[in-house]
């Protein structure tokens, strides 16, 4: 059996591969978008690692899942078959739109500003909702750069911070 090894010390020189395996810089625009997912799913990472209940972390996982389709779009160049391939669609978006009414039913999200924290689940989903809006400048900032054509991942991303929002709300007073 061949050795796999978590190094291939290609990125020692402050270089990424996109999709197409062409090398970038690893601050430039792309690797700072999809680098910020991956941060989010992170921070969802926690806090379904530390929910209590099935379906909250079902939710988190599904949207986990988004954002590595999300992060490949965005890992492709445009235009591109990869891009077309790893396309997050519209359909995610209302999805979340679905369980955004359903949560807010459940428990209804406050009419004033609300301080991250009331609980270590709700402290976790906050964190990620506040990645996700880095993400979104990220992206776009792709787009005034001519890099990204994706009103959908816009979309999805904008509807996520919502969802993140109301998911947070539900877990503070659910768990």
């Amino acid at each position: 059996m061949d050795d796999v090894f978590v190094f291939s010390k290609k990125g020692d020189q402050g270089t990424t591969s996109l999709l197409s395996g062409r090398r970038v810089s690893k601050a430039s625009l792309r690797p700072e978008a999809y680098g910020t997912l991956d941060e989010a799913s992170s921070a969802l990472g926690l806090a379904k690692a530390l929910s209590k209940l099935q379906s909250v972390r079902e939710m988190i996982e599904a949207v986990q899942d988004d954002l590595l389709v999300l992060g490949a779009q965005l890992s492709a160049e445009p235009g591109s078959e990869l891009a077309a391939k790893y396309n997050i669609g519209v359909e995610r978006a209302q999805r979340l739109e679905n369980w955004i009414e359903k949560l807010q039913q459940e428990a209804p999200v406050p009419r004033k500003f609300v301080l991250p924290g009331e609980n270590p689940v709700s402290a976790a989903v906050d964190l990620a909702r506040t990645i996700i809006r880095r993400a979104e400048r990220r992206t776009m900032a792709l787009k005034e750069a001519g890099e990204l054509d994706s009103p959908e991942a816009h979309s999805y991303l904008n509807r996520l911070a919502d969802f993140l929002f109301t998911l947070a709300r539900y877990v503070g007073q659910k768990e």
